[in-house]
């Protein structure tokens, strides 16, 4: 053999030991490389620069090792025992030699033929999941993220299937000429790609999909997607390529219904799909006669296996773990739903029974089965928003059990049989799966509609019809309405954005999260206008009152609102808004005169609001109908016709619409002869949290607004990344309200980005939820790419937008700080000098050492296994020294004591409040949260007293409710007189209606005393 053959052949041996069924793919490379270094990339460059020598030979150590190393490598069989190819019988025949790719081909069929296989088969129904992908496909499509395959969930059965069955992820090799077997710790899953050439000729690639035992279904299907990516990019590294444990192919895709593929040296075995298609003897049938005998489409799926480490048995039981996952076994589609947080449950598998078929009384069962579909047509009616995509966070679960087909007798096999609708969206007869289409359309997607606790006929109906046109029926938005919803979103973004960057850890209450509420109420203002509307009043708490002071109230164009607002962050007061002084500038209230798209120009007030609560609602609703009253003028006009005219809008919280009497009070007024105003727009900024407090914790109801139901008032609940979906409702609310002259409440659910305030730290208390909020890109963001995927606007338009909008805010911003240098301040009486005790006075206290010693260990110190959150550290370690003595007490840290030093003395202690648990201030923290479970830890609650085994101190997280904790609170101390009984007021906001409920303490008192 000459010198160059040998290089040759020592490069060719090193590559297909390596490379095995990837070798002719790195042969490729190589080619190119050795004619242009840079034509392939970096890694390749490095590992062809190591491999070969300046001079083109093979470096010594690396034709050493593809000439060594035999337990890497597989016997080759002597030349004598290989099999010979026919030889050419004529000079007629046109022999051409076989070279490149398909060369390589022949050599790793050969090199196969060493490895003893076997191979095992089995059929498997894929109507489960064909029905499961759909559903799965539909939710990828609706967020941009691509399609799922078959192959995508094949693939990952297969990998559930080897972590219960390892030893098909085995490997066999040599080592020092005797056999062993190779534990692989991971699944390296080798996925077969086929790739076609410039030239039309095919390549087929196995790179693997690294630590897939350790990934969910998302990370799989991304990395699967990114390998496939990188396989059609030519951008495949040889990381990609080393250590493959088992393989997937997949010939199905020609119509090959089954296969038995030839496995390579240094595999454990190779999982090969057929075709999917209806069984042959049935496929001359109807779709109609398919559905109505339960016929399902198959797969044929073999098991390919070194017969030297897997056993016929094993590889059978593999198959057959695959099997019962395919068919939704183990939650097999429910875990894969859950990971793409899909809210719409997964199909399930069930043994068909059709009556028109088979059975005793055939028309009995076939006229209870049709019962049964309307039945279901009405649940969903009814609770179809349990099953609705409304939380972005993806946290909340409702239990949606009663939607569930098999409660009504119906399973997969009928999705395709016709029945009666009774009406359903102007169809007399569907099949199962449009039905289903219709309801889940109208019911179920980013919009959860409660209407049927109405009881008018007339407007159930109504709200079928407006919901059917928009959201089954719905037509696509027009681009400029679109872009118009995407710039208010950046409007509201960038203002919360901007202020976060000028003005670092003031207080603003921000939007964030929510930001799709600006929209809305831009588009409210736009629709009320068009209808007639001339007036607007406005009243909300303070979370994101700035935005909408700015962006909604104010010009946009001109900022004036805004230029307001930075006068304030820069410590003075705007000279055209003299009452900003000696407030809070989230409590401000502002009137303002919008220019409308229709032309008409509309008033709108947001009134004052000193508390943070729910008080504004009946002071908002008196203005209106004082309005309302004055243009009357007695009878010239009908209440109708003012009601048109003057319009009431609230904003709420969802910690208070649900906690707060005052909130019911105000629903209650609603249709009053002496207080009805033609009905309120209610719109929840639903953040899913009060302060501190999780919605398990602070109200009763599955949703914040359920007190509405009693007064008889629609609610839609809207996912607060939807825009488009949050304008459709604005439509239908002010339609109804012109309709009817009736409250609708609109339940925007979205999060709150930062804490209650931006110097809070809500992972304290909520980790869980946080840390789904620090991975959320946000609305604006969601919103953009979907317009940009859709072509309504480029990568370019969405950066101009955003240009000119963070341009206003500092063009405003300068006007702002151009005034603060003007305005000289003025002396406020509240800025008089505050006389505080010095803090000098030691009293001795009344515990004892000992219960001292005892409490400050039990606040100090972390459970093991506890998982707390960093921030917590430093405070702990500093209330152990606080314990003895090295350092000062601070008011929490002495609170703790007193209440522990009380449980321990035998003495009951019991604490509520809204944010009672961490504390108003982030002072207490007399419950934390483990930073990975979610789990609580409330050491105080722990000591127990050898003098009274009662003594407990209980801390509970309250619902935003003034009147009703308190009033709970006085009852329970009236009943346990021996307990300290505690009820906080948070930021003593509540203390003042403390006052209503002393006389039913002492009227309680003295019903005792007697």
């Amino acid at each position: 053999m000459d010198n160059v053959s040998e290089i040759k052949t020592n490069l060719t041996e090193y590559i297909d030991e390596n490379f095995g069924a990837n070798a002719s793919y790195v042969q490729g490379l190589l080619a190119r490389y050795q004619k242009d270094r840079k034509s392939v990339d970096e890694s390749w460059q490095a590992y062809f620069d190591e491999l070969l020598a300046s001079n083109g030979q093979p470096k010594a150590e690396a034709r050493a090792t593809a000439l060594s190393k035999p337990e890497t490598r597989a016997a080759a069989p002597d030349e004598k025992e290989k099999p010979k190819a026919a030889e050419v019988a004529s000079d007629d025949v046109n022999a051409k030699p076989i070279t490149g790719p398909a060369k390589k081909i022949v050599e790793n069929m050969e090199l196969s033929l060493t490895v003893p296989t076997a191979t095992s088969i089995r059929s498997m129904p894929v109507k489960l999941l064909e029905e499961n992908r759909r559903i799965i496909n539909e939710h990828l499509q609706a967020e941009g993220r691509g399609k799922a395959s078959f192959t995508h969930i094949i693939a990952w059965a297969i990998v559930q299937a080897a972590r219960a069955y390892p030893r098909m992820n085995h490997g066999f090799a040599q080592s020092n000429g005797a056999p062993v077997r190779i534990e692989n710790e991971h699944i390296n899953l080798g996925v077969a790609i086929d790739i076609e050439k410039k030239d039309g000729s095919r390549n087929l690639l196995v790179p693997n999909i690294k630590n897939c035992e350790a990934m969910n279904f998302v990370e799989f299907f991304k990395a699967y997607n990114e390998t496939v990516k990188k396989a059609r990019d030519g951008k495949l590294e040889i990381a990609d390529f080393q250590g493959t444990t088992i393989s997937l192919t997949n010939p199905g895709t020609l119509g090959t219904v089954g296969s038995n593929p030839r496995l390579m040296a240094g595999q454990s075995a190779i999982i090969a799909t057929g075709a999917i298609d209806y069984p042959a003897e049935y496929q001359a049938m109807t779709p109609a006669s398919l559905s109505q005998l339960g016929i399902s489409k198959t797969i044929n799926l073999t098991s390919t296996y070194d017969h030297r480490v897997i056993q016929g048995a094993e590889s059978g039981l593999f198959l057959a773990k695959i099997h019962h996952l395919l068919v939704g076994q183990e939650d097999f589609y429910v875990k894969i739903f859950n990971d793409l947080q899909i809210t719409l449950p997964p199909m399930r598998w069930a043994v068909d029974y059709n009556p028109s078929l088979f059975g005793g009384d055939r028309f009995t069962e076939q006229a209870e089965k049709q019962a049964n579909v309307l039945q279901l047509i009405n649940a969903y009616r009814i609770r179809g928003h349990l099953l609705a995509d409304i939380d972005p966070l993806n946290m909340t679960l409702h239990n949606s059990s009663e939607l569930d087909l098999e409660n009504f007798g119906l399973t997969i096999w009928d999705l395709d049989r016709e029945f009666i609708t009774g009406g359903l969206h102007g169809e007399k007869t569907a099949t199962l799966r449009r039905i289903l289409e219709i309801l889940r359309n109208a019911y179920c997607g980013k919009v959860g509609t409660e209407y049927r606790h109405i009881q008018s006929k007339e407007e159930k109906e109504w709200i079928r019809t407006q919901v059917r046109e928009q959201f089954v029926d719905q037509k696509p938005l027009s681009p400029e309405v679109r872009k118009e919803l995407l710039l208010k979103l950046i409007e509201a973004e960038q203002f919360e954005q901007f202020l976060h960057k000028k003005y670092l850890g003031q207080k603003r209450f921000s939007l964030e999260g929510c930001e799709t509420i600006i929209p809305m109420l831009d588009q409210l203002v736009e629709g009320a206008a068009a209808r007639g509307v001339e007036e607007i009043y406005m009243g909300m708490a303070h979370r994101g009152r700035l935005n909408v002071l700015s962006n909604i109230i104010g010009d946009p164009e001109r900022g004036d609102m805004a230029e307001r607002i930075f006068t304030v962050f820069e410590g003075t007061t705007h000279p055209d808004f003299p009452a900003d002084e000696g407030d809070v500038k989230y409590h401000q209230g502002a009137y303002g005169l919008r220019k409308t798209k229709s032309g008409r120009d509309l008033k709108i007030r947001l009134a004052s609001n000193p508390s943070h609560l729910e008080f504004v609602n009946p002071v908002v609703e008196g203005m209106a109908r004082g309005k309302q009253d004055d243009l009357r003028n007695g009878d010239k006009l009908t209440r109708e016709e003012v009601s048109d005219l003057i319009m009431p809008v609230l904003l709420h919280g969802d910690a208070a619409f649900a906690g707060q009497g005052i909130v019911m009070e105000t629903l209650q007024l609603a249709n009053l002869p002496g207080y009805r105003t033609g009905g309120t727009i209610h719109i929840v900024i639903n953040n899913q949290i009060g302060f501190t407090t999780s919605a398990e914790l602070g109200r009763s109801s599955i949703y914040s607004t359920d007190a509405a139901q009693i007064t008889q008032t629609p609610i839609f609940h809207i996912n607060g990344d939807a825009p488009e979906a949050a304008y459709r409702v604005i439509q239908i609310a002010m339609a109804y309200r012109h309709e009817f002259n009736k409250d609708v409440v609109l339940d925007l659910v979205g999060f709150r980005r930062l804490g209650h305030n931006e110097g809070d730290e809500p992972s304290y208390t909520q980790p869980l939820m946080y840390a789904r909020v620090k991975a959320h890109p946000g609305v604006r963001h969601l919103y953009a790419r979907h317009l940009i995927r859709e072509g309504v606007i480029t990568e370019d338009d969405l950066n101009s937008m955003i240009d000119k909008v963070v341009e206003k805010y500092e063009g405003i911003l300068t006007r702002a700080k151009q005034i603060a240098t003007e305005v000289k301040p003025k002396k406020s009486s509240l800025d008089a000098p505050i006389v505080d005790e010095d803090g000098s006075n030691v009293f001795e206290t009344g515990a004892s050492k000992e219960g001292l010693r005892i409490a400050s260990e039990k606040v100090s110190r972390v459970p093991e296994g506890f998982h707390i959150n960093p921030k917590m550290v430093g405070q702990l370690a500093r209330r152990g020294k606080m314990g003895t003595g090295e350092v000062p007490m601070d008011w929490g840290f002495a609170e703790a004591m007193a209440v522990g030093t009380l449980v321990l003395e035998g003495i009951p202690v019991r604490l509520s409040g809204q944010d009672s648990g961490r504390g108003t201030f982030s002072h207490r923290h007399a419950s934390m949260y483990d930073t990975v479970t979610g789990g609580r830890w409330s050491p105080l609650t722990e000591l127990s007293s050898d003098k009274n085994p009662k003594a407990r101190f209980y801390v509970f997280d309250s619902s935003l409710s003034e009147a009703g904790v308190l009033g709970f609170e006085y009852g329970y101390s009236i009943n346990c007189t021996n307990d300290l009984v505690m009820w906080e007021a948070q930021f003593g906001d509540f203390s003042n209606g403390a006052q209503v409920m002393i006389d039913q303490y002492i009227a309680a008192s003295e019903d005792k005393w007697k």
